[in-house]
């Protein structure tokens, strides 16, 4: 029996807006090991990564705050869950702001390798993350974690694990995108990753936007890696998020793109990612999470 391992990442530099160091608290009340637990699988919680706070550390080059700290925390990362895949086991990684995908997307990319396997990555999230440090009008890292992933800025982050490019573009799916700056869109059209916007999830469906998702990122690979920022839901459902965008993904439509995932049997690890339990609503969006989180290993309806 395959293991969930739950990692908690309080990372709370990558933004603009404090409190998302509380989301892998707020995931475990909501009943995630729980949830789990009662889809039959063994459930290890490793407890939480130690993270700075932002009071206690300088913010360093302005164009990517915080990026040292960041950096040390995403290498701890991959080196945890790089373990946990090693002992056959399935990463969920509880955040904490996106800038963490690029220590949990750099193990599963890793532990691929000895197998000569690349890896497809599934970016569900409002944003593109594809800023870089020259492109970036905040300099806040939560916006270039798949930046990082892809090529060599910022390289703090794309160096993690020793290798680089940890995806290539013909393998990287960003799906529910409805929030890109100028800037931003261009470098998602020259990086040539593919991309599904709420538009195309209006016009085609969800399922048969995610089946083309996952065709796409599971090809000639060795599975998949979601990376799911919680703000691509529609704040109406998900409101405790730092960067909340109208016209997001319905209850429905985000349990159907995790149970397609569940059946296609591809998941290789999963991130929970943005949750702010200061801006929430009675802990309805971890409550979200945690029963996405079961969809995704396999919660059946009958």
């Amino acid at each position: 029996m395959r293991a969930a391992h739950i990692i908690g990442v309080p990372l709370d530099l990558g933004g603009n807006r404090r409190g998302v160091d509380m989301g892998p608290s707020a995931l475990r009340i909501a009943g995630l090991a729980e949830r789990l637990s009662s889809l039959g699988l063994g459930v290890i919680d490793e407890g939480d990564l130690v993270t700075p706070i932002p009071e206690r550390k300088a913010v360093g080059d302005p164009r990517k705050k915080y990026i040292r700290d960041i950096a040390r925390i995403c290498d701890r990362l991959y080196k945890t869950s790089l373990g946990v895949l090693q002992s056959g086991g399935i990463p969920i990684v509880l955040g904490g702001d996106h800038s963490l995908g690029a220590g949990s997307v750099a193990a599963t990319a890793d532990f691929l390798r000895k197998d000569e396997k690349p890896l497809g990555l599934l970016w569900v999230d409002a944003h593109g993350d594809m800023n870089t440090p020259t492109s970036s009008g905040s300099g806040n890292v939560h916006g270039m974690p798949l930046a990082a992933l892809l090529g060599p800025e910022p390289v703090e982050l794309s160096r993690i694990g020793g290798f680089s490019p940890k995806v290539r573009p013909e393998h990287t799916v960003l799906l529910g995108i409805r929030n890109l700056d100028d800037r931003e869109k261009e470098i998602v059209r020259d990086a040539r990753v593919h991309v599904f916007t709420m538009k195309d999830i209006d016009r085609s469906g969800i399922a048969s936007i995610v089946e083309h998702a996952l065709a796409l990122a599971g090809r000639d690979t060795g599975g998949i890696h979601v990376s799911f920022d919680l703000d691509v839901c529609d704040p109406t459902i998900a409101p405790g998020v730092g960067t909340p965008v109208k016209g997001g993904l319905d209850y429905r439509e985000a349990h159907m793109l995790m149970e397609i995932i569940a059946d296609s049997g591809l998941l290789r690890a999963l991130d929970l990612v943005e949750v702010n339990p200061i801006l929430d609503e009675r802990n309805i969006t971890a409550v979200l999470g945690a029963e996405l989180a079961s969809s995704a290993l396999g919660q059946k309806i009958i």
